[in-house]
Order: C-alpha cells, then structure tokens, then sequence
C-alpha cells in the first residue's frame, strides 16, 4: 500500500513538471509572437487624412493600417478641435490646408498614439465621430470626424444636399417640388386583389394626393405616370432626379399570403440598399458630375456623396416618421412594425429624399375596400399631405445623423 502510494506521488511529480514545462512554452512562445508583431510595426499607422464638405457640415477621414480607439481632448474650444488616436503612430507626420469649417490640420504625437489637430475657420463642433472597418471594397481602416457649425439659425425648410444647393441658390424662393409615384402601371399590374389591381389603386391614390398638395398653394407636384402605363424603376428615379425633386413618394398597396393581415407601413433605405446606391452611382467615370460634385479628387468626392446620401436618408427617416404620425392620428389602420427599411430601386436616389408607402393590403377585404372607396382614399391621401407640410415645417436642426455604413457609437 505504502510502495503504492510512492509511485502515485512520482507519477503526480511528473505530471506537475510537464504542465509547467508546457505553460512555460506558451509563455515564452506569446513573448515571441509579440516581439515579432513590435518589430514589424504592428502599432500601425495613420496614411493619409481626407477632408470634404461645407461652411455648415465638413467631414475629416484619416485613413488607417489597424484599428483605434479615438479620445477627445479638445472639442472645438479656443478655435481649436484635438483628437488621440491609440494605436496608430503619427509616421513623418501628416499636415494639409483645410476645406469647408477647417483652415489647416495636422497629424503629430509619439509612439503607438497620434494626435490629431484641427484648426477651425469658424465656430463649429464635433457632430459624431466612428470607426468604419475594411468593407465595401475598401482594405483599411477609416476613423471619421464629422464637424457642424454651431451659433447658426436653423433654415426654415430642409437644407439640399451638396450636389443641388449651387443650383437652387439663384432661386432661392421656388416652392419644393413633389415626385409622386404611382406603383407598378401597364404591363405590370402589382398584386392583385378580389375587385381590384394595384395599378389602378395607387394611380387613383397619386391623382388624390396631388388634388390634395396644390390645393396648399405651397408645392409644385408632378407625377412618374397619370395612365395605366409602365414606367422602369429607375427611370422613375432619374426623372425625379433629372427635375431637381425636393421629396419623392411612392404609393404601393402591399399582399400577404394571410388575408387577415392588414395595414399600412413606409419603408425608407436600408443600410445594404445605401451601399448598393453608392456603387450604382459611382460606376462610370464621370459619375460626379450626375451629383455636381467637384471632380479634382475621387476621393473628395467620395466623401462628399456619402455626406449627401447620409443628410439624404436622414430627410428620409424624418418624413417617415411625420408620416407614420398623420396616418396613426387619422386612425389609419397600421402594421405592428409600421416603419421598415429595405434596397428598394425607387429609394436609390442619393440626393433626394424617398419613401415608400404601403397603403394597406389589398389582399385584406377590409383594406381592399378602403382603398377602393374614393372619400375613404382622399382621407388617407390628406393624413399623407399633411405629413409632407409638417416634414417642410419642422427645423432641419433636429435632424440627427447616423453614422456611415452602420457603424454606431463614438470609439
């Protein structure tokens, strides 16, 4: 028993010093892999610093190797913005003129952290601030700064995206232009109820929505179609593009394999249709000039179009919500998730605000029979035109932006 008990301990022994061995490779094996990733500059480095915008919004993109962490020491006092980036070495230091609300910066520091410095031309403060991944066929990192003016009075109407304010400074008094959609038409009829075609509901709906917004006297409307006729998704966009539209609406009646299911939603753009949006746009050479967008430098205009397309959809957000308002106040019957967001082709446009709106499932009885009648139709289409009145009433200063390409938060 005793002798038993001798070679247990022994085998005890030799299992301790061989666990001890192990984790002292381990050990020295992580020493060494991180050695290596020192020596090689695994710290990363900051490559080159972008910059695009305006006197109201100018958005900075410092290109990266590795990922970070960024801190603020200075937000905007003194005339000054100052940023730490942890992680990323300043390299030979990087420093440029400034556009828009910046007059010059400068990328300095020391070791794994940069400081990033920004000289103001005017008052202004950081907006938001996020880290964008590699994606989207981009390889690297990209720290975003958005900057916006501040001791400025909100303008009584939505400000245009970048690439149609030159246009519309010599007439600044025109009255907003209305794009009104009438789903599907002609050789696409849309989804078909018991008594009726969705071609002919939402071409009904659009002549009543458009009898509605001129009665106000405060709108120019136009139509993509006012017969039965097809018209191809994307030239139902480029039109509405092509006129300089301020808000584009487009009426659909949705279907459902369940006849109890019943209801109107809008839908705005998601962040995979935003994506899609951008490549479809920047496909040719002179894709800049479609948007007005200055053409020295791609990757200027880059971030000018996705400045664009973010103010775009968040006009688009904001009308959806004054919308889904009118609708729930007039007792319109409503989805249980009623704002959606999806790739839509009729909701690519860049520059221009754009939903749409599913009135009611023409496979319900009940909503096929309202959307049918003409005193019940005209009901909706007002809740709708008063949406679109209270979306141009409301300060664009309570617009809040979301960050590019879903990136959330503030690193």
């Amino acid at each position: 028993m005793y002798g038993r008990s001798r070679i247990n301990l022994a085998q005890w022994r030799v299992r301790e010093w061989a666990m001890t061995a192990m984790a002292f490779v381990v050990i020295c094996f992580v020493l060494l892999t991180a050695g290596r990733g020192l020596a090689s500059g695994a710290v990363g480095e900051v490559l080159r610093v972008r910059l695009g915008g305006d006197s109201e919004h100018t958005r900075i993109v410092l290109d990266l190797d590795r990922t970070s962490r960024g801190q603020v020491i200075q937000p905007g006092d003194n005339g000054r913005v100052v940023l730490s980036l942890a992680g990323v070495s300043p390299g030979r230091g990087l420093n440029g003129r400034g556009t828009g609300l910046v007059r010059g910066w400068r990328v300095t520091g020391a070791g794994a952290t940069s400081r990033v410095e920004l000289d103001l031309a005017t008052s202004a403060e950081i907006e938001r601030r996020f880290l964008l991944p590699p994606g989207d066929g981009i390889g690297h990192f990209r720290y975003v700064i958005d900057l916006k003016a501040v001791g400025r009075a909100p303008t009584a109407r939505p400000p245009r995206a970048p690439s149609t304010s030159s246009r519309r400074a010599d007439r600044p008094n025109t009255r907003p232009l209305i794009f009104i959609d009438a789903g599907h038409g002609g050789r696409d009829p849309g989804a078909t109820g018991a008594e009726s075609r969705e071609s002919a509901i939402t071409l009904a709906a659009a002549l009543d929505l458009k009898r509605e917004l001129e009665g106000t006297g405060r709108y120019r409307v136009r139509l993509t179609r006012d017969s039965d006729t097809y018209v191809a998704l994307y030239r139902r966009v480029a039109i509405a593009r092509q006129a300089d539209a301020d808000l584009f609406i487009s009426l659909h009646a949705d279907a459902g394999a369940d006849p109890a299911t019943r209801g109107a939603s809008v839908y705005t753009l998601s962040e995979q249709g935003a994506g899609r949006a951008v490549r479809e746009f920047t496909r040719g050479e002179n894709w800049h000039r479609s948007l007005n967008l200055p053409g020295r430098d791609p990757s200027v205009d880059r971030i000018l179009l996705d400045m664009t397309q973010r103010a775009t959809q968040n006009r688009s957000a904001q009308l959806a919500r004054t919308l889904l308002g009118e609708l729930e106040g007039a007792d319109h019957p409503m989805l249980r998730r009623s704002h959606r967001d999806a790739g839509l082709a009729v909701l690519l446009a860049p520059d221009v605000p754009a939903v749409l709106l599913e009135m009611g499932f023409i496979t319900n009885p009940e909503d096929e029979r309202l959307l049918n009648d003409s005193r019940a139709r005209r009901r909706l289409m007002r809740a709708v035109a008063e949406g679109i009145d209270r979306y141009f009433r409301e300060p664009s200063g309570t617009l809040q932006m979301a960050s590019v390409g879903g990136a959330q938060g503030q690193p």
